[in-house]
């Protein structure tokens, strides 16, 4: 009976630390950005995007991320501006209506820091990047967590290269992200 009793355990065990499907909580998660120009510098976010995440908080190694803003809803809070950016000179958004970012290794760094790798598709050109990230919190019995973190786009690299001559505009820009995920009402 002990026998029976330890295998259940195990095997209960081995299932909770599966991975499982987690979505954005759009309430509490944001895409940020700031492009350095000489006059003024433009902050900026994604009113529109969406995440899926697999996370096994036993093996962040299996974890992923999968990630698609819809360039179209990129907000500046200057409609001449967004209008701007939405067009050939930036995202060209009608040629290129997702930004995407799916991750492709997730190397945990502390209990708390790690690095997810994956390609970043900008104006259909692919890069590998390194975006680094923090957990926030993570709550076991909630299923639910925070990450955030910050990193360095350098816009060029992706065809977006306008920078018109009386306000250059810096090749780097930082994106910050906040993102609150709960498990995916199937895996709840």
């Amino acid at each position: 009976m002990r026998r029976i009793a330890v295998l259940f355990a195990l095997i209960s065990a081995a299932a909770g630390a599966q991975e499982t499907k987690f979505v954005k909580d759009g309430a509490h998660s944001e895409i940020n950005f700031v492009a350095e120009a000489r006059l003024l510098d433009a902050h900026g976010f994604w009113d529109k995007w969406d995440a899926e995440i697999s996370f096994n908080p036993a093996a962040w190694e299996k974890s992923s991320v999968n990630l698609i803003i819809e360039t179209k809803s990129v907000n500046t809070r200057n409609e001449r501006r967004d209008n701007h950016l939405r067009s050939n000179d930036f995202f060209a958004a009608d040629s290129f209506p997702q930004i995407t970012f799916t991750s492709k290794i997730v190397n945990k760094l502390s209990d708390t820091r790690l690095n997810i790798t994956g390609d970043l598709t900008i104006r259909g050109i692919t890069k590998t990047v390194t975006i680094p990230a923090t957990l926030v919190f993570w709550d076991d019995k909630a299923r639910t967590g925070r990450f955030k973190g910050s990193f360095t786009v350098v816009r060029t690299d992706f065809g977006v290269g306008y920078s018109p001559p009386g306000n250059p505009i810096a090749d780097e820009v930082a994106v910050s992200f906040n993102m609150t995920f709960r498990a995916a009402a199937s895996a709840r």
